[in-house]
């Protein structure tokens, strides 16, 4: 048998345990940059703490859509999705971990904004969403509008801020790390709602029959992987592996592979950029 041969037959495994696309797909992409080719690995920043783009499974191993998108990325650049060093990071941090150097990419359910466009660069956008809160079931809650003087959870760094500050300027913002954090702080009735992505909110409120939705939707946002500034070369790489990914149906099969089966469809047209709705900002 060849080396080539050889080659082929050892990532194969490695390919279809993760769904990946076999490295000989990534001819059709841009060249990598020669600063990334020259490390041999991709350092992709990630969430761990975020079900189901990205989390860590009973075993302590990374799992997610947007994790998976990550080794794509990584099979394309470098022939084998093992070819990366995933790191954790938040929303408070992500930004401060590219910028150091510690990454080379956001990939971490980044909301594109004007103010995160000043200091570092984006890719097109690959995923969008809306916000809600979730608050107990017994709560009184019926509008946004009522938070006024009120204590609402949101992440640290998280676009939900802006909005409540814009919007609701009278709510005590309680800002915290993870969501694991968030629910506990509103399961210890510590404040009143728990604000964040719906995705994100969505199962949390079907396994903690205390909460509810409050299911008003607001502050429709886009997602995208994040750059340094300048770096155009590999934001263009990252763009046409991302479309490459989705035109060739990956997404939808990681979406299948992280998401209960209920949820399927609503995630998948949350990938979808064409079926964003409009949503009152």
């Amino acid at each position: 048998m060849s080396m080539l041969m050889k080659s082929i037959a050892r990532m194969l495994p490695i390919a279809i345990a993760f769904g990946l696309a076999l490295p000989a797909a990534a001819q059709d992409l841009p060249p990598v940059p020669d600063a990334i080719k020259k490390q041999g690995v991709l350092k992709a920043g990630i969430k761990c703490d975020y079900p189901p783009d990205g989390y860590l499974d009973a075993q302590g191993k990374n799992k997610g859509v947007e994790v998976d998108l990550a080794r794509q990325i990584a099979a394309y650049a470098f022939g084998s999705p093992d070819k990366i060093e995933l790191t954790c990071v938040t929303a408070a941090n992500r930004i401060p971990a590219l910028q150091a150097g510690k990454i080379d990419v956001i990939i971490a359910t980044l909301g594109v904004s004007a103010e995160r466009a000043q200091v570092i660069d984006f890719s097109d956008n690959y995923a969008w969403g809306g916000s809600d809160i979730l608050i107990p079931k017994d709560s009184q809650l019926k509008s946004l509008k009522e938070l006024g003087g009120k204590t609402v959870i949101v992440m640290k760094g998280a676009w939900q801020i802006g909005w409540f500050e814009k919007n609701v300027p009278t709510a005590n913002l309680l800002k915290l790390d993870g969501v694991s954090d968030g629910l506990t702080a509103l399961l210890q009735k510590r404040a009143d709602a728990f604000a964040h992505d719906v995705d994100v909110l969505r199962p949390i409120s079907k396994k903690n029959p205390q909460i509810k939705l409050l299911g008003e939707i607001y502050q429709l946002g886009f997602r995208a992987a994040g750059f340094r500034k300048g770096e155009t070369a590999w934001v263009k790489y990252v763009n046409a592996a991302i479309a490459k990914a989705k035109k060739d149906g990956l997404v939808t099969k990681w979406i299948k592979a992280n998401v209960e089966t209920d949820q399927h469809e609503a995630v998948i047209n949350a990938w979808d950029i064409a079926k964003a709705p409009k949503v009152s900002n």
